[in-house]
């Protein structure tokens, strides 16, 4: 059974990820991501990972996916015509490829797994214990402390991006707090004697 589903999965992931590079739609593309990554949790949970399926499906299929899948809708990017001016940055693309191909290849070519590095591999989750617990001691015992500097970079992070992305826009009515508070009828009244048959 086990088999079963991981052939089911892996043919799925497979194939959304080759439908992902050769959908015409962008929008169709993003959907086959999200396909793909739902597969990819299914084969983590066959190797016992729940907490890395889960983190896939929380974060990139949550957030990352539905961002993209957004920002394609909201921008309405006429692809027709980035393809028409394709072909003026084929030279340029196709020579950055053959470096990053050539770059892979050395790296794989001269990849040699050093026999000591294999006794320091941590020792596996003690029994009785799921893998997300034995993860969690781990982390929020001997890693605490880059856990925490992690999330605070993080935090900064987020603030710079709201500072730098937030425009104050010129004519729009904003809330004053004080002055709300300091209102007195005479501010806040104005009585006009309007005469029959006119208007204000």
């Amino acid at each position: 059974m086990p088999a079963s589903f991981f052939y089911l999965f892996s043919a799925l992931a497979v194939a959304s990820a080759v439908m992902v590079i050769s959908s015409r739609n962008p929008v169709h593309s993003v959907l086959f991501l999200i396909l793909c990554f739902f597969n990819g949790a299914g084969l983590f949970i066959l190797l016992g990972a729940e907490f890395l399926a889960m983190i896939l499906i929380v974060v990139y299929v949550g957030a990352v996916a539905v961002l993209f899948l957004f920002v394609v809708m909201m921008l309405d990017v006429d692809f027709v015509e980035l393809r028409q001016d394709m072909l003026n940055y084929l030279p340029v693309g196709g020579a950055i490829g053959l470096i990053v191909l050539a770059e892979l290849a050395l790296v794989a070519g001269s990849w040699v797994i050093d026999p000591a590095s294999i006794k320091t591999i941590a020792s596996p989750a003690p029994g009785g214990v799921s893998n997300t617990e034995a993860l969690g001691r781990i982390l929020y015992t001997d890693y605490i402390y880059y856990f925490q500097a992690a999330g605070l970079i993080l935090l900064v992070a987020m603030i710079g991006a709201i500072v730098l992305t937030l425009r104050h826009k010129v004519g729009v009515k904003r809330q004053d707090v004080s002055d709300q508070v300091a209102r007195n009828p005479a501010t806040a009244i104005e009585i006009r004697q309007v005469k029959p048959g006119q208007g204000i």
